[in-house]
């Protein structure tokens, strides 16, 4: 993925830090020395790779400050290996010298100029659009899909300030009240916002009980402060002002609110049938973005923008929970892992990313492609690799 500048190159962005430095008064001059270091000792980290002092100096005194925020994550934590978040929505857009080569170099296209393309409609996937676990030899999973979308009235959650976190959280607030008038959807609003203002307590405001409750049954995010990336990134600032869901009457419609991006909208269930959550989900985001106030940021080249650029393009992260017990024999998900890697899937553990394995082999299966992939292509990815992999687990039994 790469390779470090040669000592030649490094010597002339030294002197381009100089001038830099002279021409704005030093205040990048040490970050961006700091981003030289991290790219020599860390090859992998994207963010650190691509910001030279040469694109940095490339922008206005005001665009700097805000590229010095998408990129402070990736410097100040080394390992890290996209390290940087999209601040406002128009971001790909305006820092697109540096968003490019960070997207290529994550998501490898196989198109020189590609462009996204959005399309949900799966009826010639599967049996007429029906995926049976049954006929993989599974029964009922765990499934879970959801998607990422931010608006376009307000700066991405990195830039939000304590009161544009507020402002957010009543704008949607609305938005969730029709939710709660339709029958399929109804439910309630948890919010940890302590109060809206000064005279103005939060209607929704739930106690630290209930959102630990909501956490240990996977409903609500953990909390973001509490992640050193997020933290750099200022995206956890504030918190927990701003954060909360909406959780519709039977748990499998629920949306996130004040996360990595503005809003996660998933759908989850247990069944047989792996597109019908997806149908769901599809309908779901039909209503929401049908509701006032609500108006999805897009990008014509990478389709729906998300604070992270992993996650550009569907914004999806479509799962489900397999047992694999012959695969993680020795307790590990490691076998898991290197044959589903070469199928474009995933494996993490039953509560996450950086999570255990369950102790009966159990592990979350999810597509690794987010970008130039249509949602219809995710969805007979997440089939098609767990039919691969099952084969790979029966030899393993056999073996």
């Amino acid at each position: 993925m790469g390779c470090v500048q040669s000592a030649p190159a490094a010597e002339g962005s030294q002197e381009i830090v100089a001038k830099g430095a002279e021409e704005e008064g030093g205040k990048f001059d040490e970050y961006l020395a700091e981003a030289a270091e991290v790219r020599e000792n860390n090859p992998n980290n994207l963010c650190a790779r691509f910001l030279t002092p040469e694109l940095f100096y490339s922008y206005s005194p005001e665009e700097q400050e805000v590229l010095y925020q998408i990129t402070r994550t990736g410097v100040e934590n080394p390992s890290s290996g996209t390290g940087c978040y999209a601040m406002k929505p128009d971001d790909y857009q305006t820092f697109a010298k540096f968003f490019d080569q960070v997207i290529k170099a994550y998501h490898k296209p196989a198109a020189k100029n590609p462009v996204h393309v959005t399309d949900w409609d799966a009826s010639d996937v599967g049996n007429n659009g029906v995926l049976d676990m049954t006929e993989l030899g599974l029964d009922e999973l765990s499934m879970r899909v959801r998607v990422g979308r931010n608006l376009t009235s307000f700066n991405l959650p990195g830039l939000m300030t304590r009161e544009e976190r507020v402002e957010f959280e009543k704008t949607m607030l609305p938005a969730f009240d029709k939710l709660i008038s339709m029958e399929e959807y109804g439910g309630r609003v948890y919010s940890l916002t302590p109060e809206f203002g000064p005279g103005e307590p939060n209607p929704n405001k739930i106690s630290d009980a209930e959102y630990k409750k909501l956490v240990d049954e996977h409903i609500m995010f953990k909390d973001m402060d509490a992640d050193p990336y997020l933290k750099s990134a200022g995206i956890s600032s504030d918190w927990p002002y701003g954060r909360g869901c909406y959780v519709s009457e039977d748990r499998q419609f629920i949306i996130w609110f004040g996360e990595e991006d503005h809003l996660r909208i998933m759908c989850m269930k247990k069944g047989t049938k792996l597109n019908e959550v997806f149908d769901r989900l599809r309908e779901a985001l039909s209503v929401v973005e049908s509701l006032p106030g609500i108006e999805f940021a897009t990008s014509k080249k990478y389709g729906y923008v998300t604070s992270c650029p992993t996650n550009l393009g569907t914004g999806m992260r479509a799962s489900v929970h397999i047992k694999l017990p012959n695969l993680t024999a020795d307790g590990t998900d490691t076998k898991a892992k290197a044959v589903a890697k070469p199928l474009g899937l995933s494996v993490r553990g039953i509560g996450g990313e950086h999570t255990p394995i369950g102790k009966d082999g159990t592990v979350d299966i999810s597509p690794s492609a987010r970008l130039f992939i249509k949602e219809k292509e995710i969805i007979a990815a997440l089939y098609n690799g767990i039919e691969a992999l099952m084969k790979e687990e029966q030899a393993a039994a056999e073996a």
